[in-house]
């Protein structure tokens, strides 16, 4: 039952977008499901938000409409404001000047908490949606310095997201989805024994979690426990 007048805003993509990614929010444990937190969550869809002009190629046209949608969150009373997407980090700066309340844009931002919390010679594990778009300034961005050893996954060419974000029609099958998100955790880990911790770009990603902390037995972080974090902070 959720009591808490804490409102977290959440710049979202376009409803009219005909992404069938959508379907991922319909998961348990996604950020957008209404059963995930024990707070609210005002979502506000940013028209034109989509994975191209988010992930493939970051808009200016878009960020205007997001700084827009920010600000009319806040003015409604948002006392914190995220986004449904981990690529937002690009705009994590433009996005934190244009309002009086804090941003979080992605769960990237707990990279240099969770890297703390490491041995020297671990490095940080991100899962993400596209490995090929995933910048420097995303994490520059994010507050990551270039010292921070990260290793790099992606879910890309998985088949269940693959098939969402290339065809029009697909039809989610969420028990495949998890397990072929496990097995490039699996993967990322095996090739890379020196990972210490994971966390997951993809705002898509915490249904997948758990049973990456059983496959995997490291602590992973994502945009669910940030968004936690977050609501303490500012309750």
């Amino acid at each position: 039952m959720k009591t808490e007048k804490t409102i977290i805003g959440v710049l979202a993509w376009d409803n009219g977008s005909s992404d069938t990614l959508s379907q991922l929010e319909s998961m348990t444990g996604n950020m957008l499901h209404p059963d995930t937190f024990d707070f609210d969550l005002r979502i506000a869809r940013v028209e034109g938000a989509d994975y191209k002009t988010i992930v493939e190629s970051p808009s200016d046209n878009i960020l205007k409409n997001m700084i827009v949608s920010a600000r009319m969150l806040e003015k409604e009373g948002a006392r914190a404001i995220t986004t449904s997407c981990g690529f937002n980090a690009i705009f994590q700066k433009e996005l934190a000047d244009a309002v009086e309340i804090p941003v979080f844009a992605s769960s990237l931002m707990q990279i240099p908490m969770i890297y703390c919390s490491l041995k020297q010679k671990q490095a940080v594990g991100v899962i993400t949606a596209d490995k090929q778009h995933l910048t420097k300034a995303h994490f520059i961005n994010s507050g990551i310095l270039e010292s921070i050893p990260i290793r790099v996954a992606s879910i890309s060419q998985v088949g269940e997201f693959a098939k969402l974000r290339d065809n029009p029609t697909a039809i989610l099958n969420s028990n495949l989805f998890i397990n072929q998100v496990v097995a490039v955790a699996e993967e990322l880990v095996g090739k890379n024994p020196e990972v210490g911790a994971i966390v997951l770009e993809c705002t898509d990603l915490p249904p997948c979690a758990p049973a990456i902390r059983h496959a995997t037995g490291l602590a992973v972080y994502d945009i669910v426990t940030l968004l936690r974090m977050v609501h303490d902070a500012i309750a």
